[in-house]
C-alpha cells in the first residue's frame, strides 16, 4: 500500500505523499475540470435554445474535447447528472466510464471529485423538487432545512456525488436581482442560520457543501447580474460577511465558491484579501475554494485586468482559488504562468495540497477504490421521504400576508381562480429545478415528475363549485384571455388570483440567475390582470407564487386576503389547497419586506434612519407594505412580561432577554418570536433595528411559554471607524416581536467598560431556551 493510499494516516499527510510524486502537468490536472456532454460535437450542432451558465456558448465553444482534458487526470467532473435528462442507471453508468478515463489517466490512479447542483433538491432527472431558497427563509426553521438537506445529501451519495455546489449565502440588497429566489433572504443572521443548517444536513450525508457565492454578489448595482458592487468594508463585513463566517466556524462547509462580481474594482476571482485573508487567515478555512463557472476566464473575457490566459490563471490562483470549474481553461496555462514567473510553483502546491487532501477525506485516495462503490441504481430520486420532507418545508414557509377573515374559505359558494400559477406547476420551482433548466431548453412544459396543478386539488378542497381561467400568462396575454377571466370573476362571490414567477436563466424568464428585472411590478400584464378582477367588486383572494416579492401597496388595502408562497416545490397544489381551506394553519414569515411602490427601491430593512421613512427630507417613502418578519395566521400571538436579567454587563459579558408569548386564538399554531438590537448612539452610523435572534414556537390554543435569548456582547459589535470589529460601550435596546416593526419597547442593557475590539472567534448566535 502505497503512503496516499494508507486511510490510517491523515488526510494531509496522504495528500503530501502523492504530491511530492507529481509532475507540474499532474498537479494542474487537478486543478482542471471537464463539463462532458453526450458528444463532443462543436456547440453549433448542439440542440440548445439557452444557456444554463453565464456565456455558456461563448466559452464552451473553445473547450478541450474529453480525450485530451483528462491527459493526466482530472480535478472534478462537472454534471455528469445534471446536464442531460440521463435515468440513475444511465447516469451511474457515464459516472463509472468517466472515472475509468481519468484513473486510466492519472499515473496514481487518482480519480475526479464529482460534483452536481442540489439548491433545490438533486438537479438531474425525476428527483424531487424542494421549495425555493427564499421559501426556506420564510420557514423560518432551521431543523427542517438540516433535515431536508440531509434528504438531498443522501440521495446525491447514493448516485457517487462528492460535492453538491449549494447553498447560497448571499443577502438580498437589491429585490430586482434576479436571483433573489436561491438566497433565504435580505438578513444575516437569518441567511446564516439557516444556511449553516443546510450546510450540516448535506455534510452529515457524506456531500461536501460549497458556499456561494463569495462575496457581495446579491448587491450589483440596479439588480444587475454581474455588475459591479459599489460597497464599503463596513457593509460587507457587517452584512455581507457574517453568513459565510458562521457557516465556515460553526457549520465546518468544507469547500467554497467564488462571486462573479467586482468590489470596487477588484473581482472576487482575483481578490487575496477575500479568498485568503479572510477565509482561510481569519476565519481558519482550509478546504478548496472553487470558481464560479468560467470566473477565471471573465477575468480576460468581461473584468479585463488579465490580458492572457495565463496572466487570468496566475491572479487567480494566487489570490487563493483552487479549482477551475466547470472545465479546464486558464488553468490548462500554468506552466506557460510559471515560465513567464507569473506564478510559482509553490502556489500550485498549495492549491492541489487542498483539493487531494478533500479527495484523501472523501475515500478517493484509498486503496481499491471503484466509482460506483455504495451507490445505488435502483434509488428512488423522488421517494415518500423526500416528498414528506417537501412538503413540511412548503407547509411552513406559506406566508398569510394579511386576511379580513374571508380566510379560511369554508362555505366560499362559487369561486373563481384565475391567473397563470394555476396553469403550470414549474411556477412553483426555482431556475435550478431540473425542470426549468435543463427540460425547459425546448420549450416544453415537462416536469419529469407527478405534480399536480390547482385545479387538481382546489374544487375537492373547496367542496364547492369553482371555475377556472388563465387570464394571461407569467409575461404574455391576450384581451380574450383577461376578458374571460374578468368575467368568471364577476359572477363568482370569491375569485382567487393567481400571480406569480416562471423561473428561467438569462431573461428565459421572470425569475432565476439573469432573469433582473427594471422594477418591481408584477410580470407581463399580471398586474393588470388584479386590477380588472379587483374592479369588478368581488371578493379577492391573492395569492402570489414568486421568486422575489412584488410591490403590492396598490392592492394590499383591496384584496380581502393575500397569501405569499416563495415556490413552494413539488407539493405546493396541495399545500396552497389546505391553507385557502384552512385545513393547513399558515406559520411562514417574511424573509424579505414586500415593497409598497414599484419603483427602483433596492433598500431593505437593515436601513439607518436616513434610509428609512425621512419626514422633511425626501418626498420619497421607503416603507415597505409588509415589513421582514411579517406574517399572520388563523390564530392570534401575544407577546408581554419581557424582562433582561441585568442593567448593565461588561463589554464581554452576557445579558438574558426574556419574553412570554401566549397563543390567544381557538387553534394550534406557530409564533416565530424575533428579538431585535438597537444601538441608539455609536460612532459610525447603524441600522434603526437589526434581527439577533429568533424562535418559531409551536404551540396549542391558549398554551403560554416563556423564551430566554442569551446575548452575548459580542452580538453588539459592528465595525468601527477605524475598520476593527468593536463591542461599544454605552446602552443598547433589546426588543421582542412579531416582525421588524411590530415589536415590544425596547429594554435597555448599558455595556460597561473600554471600548472593545473584538478579535476573531466571535459569539455569532443567540442561543434560546424554552421556560
Amino acid at each position: 500500500m502505497l503512503p496516499w493510499q494508507d486511510p490510517g494516516l491523515a488526510p494531509a499527510e496522504r495528500a503530501a505523499a502523492l504530491l511530492a510524486e507529481m509532475t507540474l502537468e499532474e498537479k494542474a490536472a487537478q486543478l482542471g475540470s471537464h463539463w462532458h456532454r453526450a458528444s463532443d460535437k462543436p456547440v453549433d450542432d448542439e440542440v440548445e435554445t439557452h444557456d444554463v451558465a453565464p456565456m455558456e456558448h461563448a466559452f464552451k465553444s473553445h473547450q478541450k474535447t474529453w480525450q485530451q482534458a483528462v491527459v493526466n487526470g482530472m480535478g472534478h467532473l462537472t454534471r455528469t447528472f445534471g446536464t442531460d435528462p440521463v435515468s440513475v442507471p444511465e447516469g451511474l453508468a457515464r459516472l463509472a466510464s468517466r472515472q475509468a478515463d481519468v484513473t486510466a489517466a492519472s499515473r496514481f490512479s487518482v480519480p475526479a471529485l464529482a460534483h452536481e447542483e442540489c439548491l433545490t433538491g438533486f438537479t438531474t432527472l425525476g428527483a424531487t423538487v424542494y421549495p425555493a431558497a427564499i421559501a426556506w427563509g420564510a420557514t423560518w426553521r432551521p431543523e427542517l432545512i438540516r433535515e431536508m438537506a440531509r434528504a438531498i445529501g443522501e440521495d446525491l451519495a447514493a448516485v457517487g456525488v462528492h460535492q453538491g455546489l449549494s447553498p447560497l449565502f448571499d443577502v438580498v440588497r437589491d429585490y430586482r436581482w434576479g436571483r433573489v429566489e436561491e438566497t433565504t433572504g435580505e438578513d444575516p443572521y437569518l441567511v446564516g442560520t439557516v444556511g449553516t443548517a443546510y450546510v450540516q444536513g448535506l455534510q452529515a450525508a457524506g456531500v461536501h457543501a460549497t458556499l456561494k457565492h463569495f462575496a457581495g454578489y446579491a448587491a450589483s448595482r440596479a439588480g444587475r447580474n454581474h455588475a459591479p458592487i459599489s460597497m464599503g468594508r463596513r457593509e460587507l463585513e457587517d452584512i455581507i460577511l457574517p453568513p459565510f463566517e458562521m457557516a465556515v466556524r460553526e457549520g465546518g462547509a468544507k469547500s467554497v465558491m467564488n462571486s462573479y462580481c467586482d468590489i470596487d474594482g477588484v473581482p472576487a476571482t482575483s481578490s487575496r484579501w477575500l479568498l485568503t485573508e479572510v477565509l482561510r487567515e481569519r476565519w481558519g478555512f482550509e478546504g478548496p475554494v472553487v470558481s464560479d463557472y468560467w470566473s477565471i476566464e471573465f477575468l480576460t473575457k468581461t473584468h479585463r485586468i488579465a490580458q492572457s490566459p495565463a496572466h487570468a490563471a496566475a491572479l487567480a490562483l494566487r489570490a487563493g482559488l483552487d479549482v477551475e470549474l466547470p472545465a479546464t481553461g486558464p488553468y490548462g496555462h500554468l506552466r506557460s504562468a510559471i515560465e513567464q514567473g507569473l506564478l510559482d510553483e509553490a502556489t500550485v502546491d498549495t492549491a492541489v495540497l487542498r483539493v487531494l487532501t478533500q479527495k484523501a477525506e472523501l475515500g478517493l485516495l484509498d486503496e481499491g477504490w471503484e466509482p460506483l462503490q455504495g451507490t445505488d441504481s435502483e434509488r428512488d430520486l423522488d421517494s415518500q421521504h423526500n416528498r414528506d420532507v417537501a412538503r413540511r418545508v412548503a407547509e411552513e414557509s406559506v406566508i398569510l400576508l394579511a386576511n379580513d377573515g374571508i380566510l379560511p374559505l369554508a362555505s366560499p359558494g362559487r369561486v373563481a381562480v384565475v391567473g397563470p400559477v394555476w396553469t403550470d406547476v414549474r411556477s412553483y420551482m426555482g431556475c435550478y429545478a431540473f425542470p426549468n433548466h435543463v427540460l425547459s431548453r425546448d420549450g416544453g412544459k415537462e416536469t419529469g415528475l407527478e405534480i399536480d396543478r390547482l385545479d387538481d386539488v382546489l374544487p375537492a378542497a373547496l367542496g364547492g363549485d369553482v371555475s377556472f381561467a388563465a387570464g394571461c400568462g407569467f409575461t404574455d396575454g391576450t384581451d380574450e384571455q383577461l376578458a374571460e377571466a374578468v368575467e368568471l370573476a364577476a359572477s363568482a362571490d370569491v375569485t382567487i388570483v393567481t400571480v406569480g414567477d416562471i423561473a428561467g436563466m438569462f431573461g428565459i424568464g421572470t425569475s432565476g440567475e439573469g432573469c433582473d428585472v427594471a422594477d418591481l411590478r408584477l410580470p407581463g400584464r399580471q398586474g393588470e390582470l388584479v386590477e380588472a378582477v379587483l374592479a369588478t367588486g368581488t371578493r379577492v383572494v391573492l395569492v402570489l407564487v414568486t421568486g422575489r416579492p412584488y410591490a403590492l401597496g396598490e392592492y394590499a388595502g383591496r384584496c380581502a386576503a393575500i397569501v405569499q408562497a416563495f415556490m413552494p416545490g413539488v407539493e405546493g397544489s396541495d399545500v396552497l389547497a389546505r391553507v385557502l381551506t384552512g385545513e393547513l394553519n399558515p406559520s411562514g414569515r417574511l424573509p424579505i419586506g414586500i415593497p409598497s411602490g414599484h419603483g427602483a427601491q433596492p433598500g431593505t430593512y437593515l436601513a439607518p434612519s436616513l434610509g428609512w421613512f425621512s419626514d422633511g427630507i425626501s418626498n420619497l417613502d421607503p416603507r415597505p407594505v409588509f415589513p421582514f418578519g411579517h406574517g399572520i395566521s388563523y390564530t392570534s400571538f401575544r407577546l408581554n412580561d419581557a424582562a433582561v436579567s441585568a442593567l448593565e454587563i461588561p463589554v464581554d459579558g452576557v445579558v438574558n432577554y426574556s419574553v412570554t408569548v401566549t397563543n390567544t386564538g381557538d387553534r394550534d399554531g406557530s409564533e416565530t418570536v424575533q428579538l431585535y438590537l438597537e444601538d441608539p448612539w455609536a460612532e459610525v452610523v447603524r441600522p434603526l433595528k437589526q434581527l439577533i435572534g429568533y424562535a418559531k414556537v409551536d404551540m396549542a390554543a391558549g398554551e403560554s411559554r416563556r423564551l430566554t435569548f442569551e446575548v452575548h456582547a459580542d452580538r453588539t459589535s459592528f465595525t468601527g471607524t477605524d475598520l476593527q470589529r468593536i463591542v461599544e460601550p454605552g446602552e443598547v435596546l433589546l426588543s421582542a416581536g412579531h416582525s421588524s416593526e411590530d415589536r415590544l419597547d425596547g429594554l435597555a442593557v448599558v455595556l460597561t467598560g473600554e471600548r472593545r475590539v473584538v478579535g476573531e472567534g466571535r459569539v455569532l448566535t443567540t442561543p434560546v431556551t424554552f421556560g
